[in-house]
């Protein structure tokens, strides 16, 4: 037997993926010519790796470097539990966290042989957890012999609902469906005969976790009140779905009542806030939507002839108004790259297939966009994007860019989108080959596109909400990223400042809210049996070998929310050529940090200072904020109730508080705004509900959620005419198909409130050889959907997207 375990760390998001097997991604298919020079352009440009001695005075100690305490090893070997499932001969093990603190997990394994549906759909067996994956039993008997889809995983509720949902294969009966429903966390499942036949995972209201949503293969959108005793179909021949605030429910359909899967581009965007007694049709030529914050979009085209446009809604569709972006042809595309209550991050493809595009910013209104960044990195091709929020700071994003040579470069903005800088060189790294001058280079990170090119990039970078100024990545130094193998980095002031914490690629999570990182070296067909730990946030590591058996590792994982102090660790050993047993190792490191926090562990830290003093130091967005966060020195537990102590201040205004206006850009790294030269000397006007404004501008409005009082203040006034625009398309004018695309990769929202369980994937198949393949992938969205959750819900509150993780991130196609 030769299995190969592949896995998909994904966020319990489960909005809808395609709705049907033969919807390809809507990416332009690119020409043989084209492709051939997109390879060129966006083949990451690498170097030989070189020795970088770190300065003795900053240098990152690696692991074993800071002297392994015996009493620490004992504590940990004593809190150290093994889990071996006997006799599973799962291909596919599927891991949920069921609640907030809970300890409970569900494991569910599957198994099927090509051809199985000749004969039987396969197995499945599910496991329980009451204490964070220390010991497992097997329930499996609940599941009442139903073999369940692991492509639907285990579907767990918002917040503390306690509910589970797990689909059963019912592929013989293409009418109906059944479901195994549990509303205890997985002690009790009862089974219900659905009145259709599902194609996605069930869709929870975030916070009526009774209300669901369903897609069915007959492309109907089904609802349930009561926790999927009763259904009731919303409509047929539905395209793309989402839950709104309250009772609302978005959806797109076909104007002629049937389903074509080309036929985007006519069709309706309704809107139902009843549950399905009454609709309205909010716009029509749709090609697709998006619901994000508080705004919602609609890519909508008036004729093959024209540029296709994007228009936004902060009033659920009641209201419409053309966002102020550059045109774009049919071979372009729209992507919101991220969205609150408060602005928009809006990527505009570049034409050509060149691979990259420019970012633009919007005013409050979701309205007026402003160029923020160009030649940002997002292929065409893959749909990959490095654009990454630091979670636990105001403004912080990172991206990459394809500059004119060639070159991919990253660059980091602290104030949402108004200046974009390199990030500085760690002081304990060296340039490596790719930089012209030895002592002068940048780091660059790693990201979604690494990772899709098959660089040896484990994971994406990871921050937390509650782990203040924390980031972990991997990345090299030098002019320009590298092919070669990265290094592991770690900034502890939101990407200010840098060190290389580790060397070679890792996987790593965050624990006890920052207070410890953990990190597993990444092989590739080698056993592993150490990890390694910090309690300084990635400054000094430590070594614990957690087995003495052969593991050959596939996963690490640990609750979600960064507030635990469990890891478990996933692999499996061989028994034999034709047979390979389950492996899940669980570590404790409560009897670690056994020291409560007090108040003398903490220390005040302004965020964003420079160290000047001045009054503006730590000025971003108009306010400071000094945060009250864990000495270094500390080794103590923040705890499960833990809250991030922070206080605020108001700044004077100044030219870093303003963006620059429509029609006016930033060039290079200066803060004085300019006219775009194609709108130089012309009346700047746009249209707002149906008529045209008039906007008299010296070139700068305040960033959206900017606090900043009295200090600069430049004119700027909007004036209302009589002169009626085309604001919005009549419902019934038809219109041509085109291709159009709006792409929703992450939302600031508040994605982890209906968060409440992570699901790893792992997968091993008879291939027929001897030898043992195994891929673990990262901590990744979901790509392809049709109808997405509520956690585009703007009215919940900002909170962390676990990911990006938790960065929480949706694509809608």
């Amino acid at each position: 037997m030769a299995p190969v375990l592949m896995g998909l760390l994904a966020i319990v998001l489960f909005s809808c993926p395609r709705a049907s097997s033969d919807q390809k991604r809507d990416f332009p298919e690119l020409p043989a010519h084209r492709r051939e020079i997109f390879q060129q352009l966006a083949t990451l440009r690498g170097a030989s790796r070189v020795r970088r001695d770190a300065s003795p005075r900053l240098a990152a100690r690696q692991a074993g470097s800071c002297g392994n305490d015996t009493s620490d090893q004992g504590a940990l070997r004593q809190n150290t539990h093994q889990n071996i499932f006997e006799d599973d001969d799962g291909s596919t093990v599927t891991l949920a966290w069921v609640g907030d603190g809970t300890g409970i997990i569900l494991v569910l394994t599957t198994f099927n042989l090509p051809l199985a549906w000749l004969f039987f759909g396969g197995t499945s067996r599910l496991y329980r957890s009451e204490d964070y994956g220390k010991t497992f039993h097997d329930i499996s008997s609940r599941l009442k012999n139903y073999y369940i889809r692991k492509e639907f995983g285990i579907n767990v509720g918002p917040e503390h609902s306690q509910k589970v949902i797990l689909t059963a294969d019912e592929s013989k009966h293409p009418k109906s469906g059944i479901i195994l429903r549990s509303s205890d966390s997985g002690r009790t499942f009862n089974s219900i005969r659905l009145p259709f036949q599902p194609s996605l995972p069930m869709i929870y209201h975030s916070s009526h976790s009774d209300h669901l949503l369903a897609y069915s293969t007959d492309h109907d959108l089904w609802l349930s009140q009561n926790f999927g005793s009763t259904w009731k179909k919303i409509h047929q021949f539905v395209y793309g779905c989402s839950w709104g605030p309250g009772s609302t429910i978005f959806f797109s359909a076909h104007p002629d009542g049937f389903y074509d899967v080309n036929a985007r581009g006519v069709l309706l965007l309704k809107r139902t806030m009843d549950f399905g007694k009454t609709y309205k049709t909010l716009i029509s030529q749709v090609y697709s939507f998006g619901f994000a914050g508080r705004f919602l979009f609609a890519s909508v085209v008036n004729n093959q002839t024209q540029p296709r446009l994007v228009y936004v809604s902060a009033d659920q569709g009641d209201t419409w108004n053309t966002a102020q972006l550059p045109p774009v042809s049919h071979e372009q595309f729209y992507s919101v790259l991220a969205a609150d209550d408060e602005m928009i991050f809006m990527h505009v493809d570049d034409p050509g297939n060149t691979g990259f595009g420019t970012i633009y910013t919007s005013d409050d209104r979701g309205l007026l966009f402003s160029k923020s960044l160009e030649h940002h990195l997002f292929s065409d091709t893959t749909g990959k994007t490095d654009f990454t929020n630091v979670t636990s700071l105001r403004g912080v994003y990172i991206t990459n860019v394809l500059d004119e040579d060639n070159n991919i470069r990253s660059v980091i903005t602290f104030d949402s989108g108004g200046e974009w800088k390199p990030l500085k060189k760690p002081d304990n790294s060296q340039c490596d080959a790719t930089a012209k001058n030895p002592h002068m280079c940048n780091l660059h990170i790693h990201a979604a596109y690494s990772i899709s090119q098959t660089l040896d990039v484990p994971m994406p970078p990871l921050t937390a909400a509650n782990a203040v100024g924390l980031i972990i990545a991997h990345g090299s130094v030098g002019d320009a990223i590298s092919t070669m193998i990265p290094d592991v980095y770690v900034s502890d002031d939101g990407g200010y400042t840098w060190s290389k914490a580790l060397t070679g690629p890792h996987y790593y999570t965050i624990l006890d809210s920052g207070g410890l990182i953990v990190a597993v070296e990444s092989h590739v067909d080698k056993p592993i049996d150490v990890i390694k730990y910090s309690t300084d946030e990635g400054q000094c590591w430590k070594n614990y070998s957690f087995t003495n058996e052969t593991f050959m590792f596939v996963g690490l994982v640990s609750e979600p929310g960064t507030k635990s102090m469990n890891i478990s660790l996933w692999g499996y050993k061989t028994e034999s050529i034709y047979s390979t047993t389950w492996l899940s190792i669980t570590i404790d490191f409560e009897e670690l940090l056994t020291r409560d926090c007090e108040e003398k562990d903490y220390v005040k830290w302004l965020a964003h200072s420079t160290g000047t003093g001045t009054k503006t130091d730590g000025c971003i967005l108009g306010y400071k904020e000094t945060f009250q966060r864990l000495a270094k020195a500390s080794v103590c537990r923040n705890g499960r109730d833990y809250i991030i102590d922070k206080k605020q201040s108001f700044c004077p205004c100044t030219l870093v508080d303003y963006m620059c206006d429509f029609g006016y850009y930033r060039k290079g790294n200066s803060d004085e705004c300019k006219e775009q030269p194609d709108l130089k000397n012309r009346v700047l006007e746009f249209c707002l509900q149906g008529k045209e404004e008039l906007l008299n501008t010296e070139g700068y409005r305040k960033v959206p959620g900017d606090k900043c009082e009295g200090g600069f203040m430049p004119n700027r006034s909007e004036e209302m005419t009589n002169v009626k625009c085309d604001q919005i398309l009549s419902v019934k004018d038809p219109v041509p198909k085109i291709t159009i695309i709006i792409v929703v990769l992450s939302v600031l929202g508040a994605s982890i409130l209906m968060i409440t369980g992570i699901i790893l994937i792992f997968k091993k198949y008879v291939c027929g050889g001897r030898a043992l393949v195994y891929r673990y992938s990262v901590l990744q969205t979901n790509t392809d959907e049709v109808c997405i959750a509520e956690s585009l819900d703007g009215n919940r509150s900002n909170t962390e997207n676990t990911y990006h993780d938790d960065s929480d991130v949706d694509l809608i196609e």
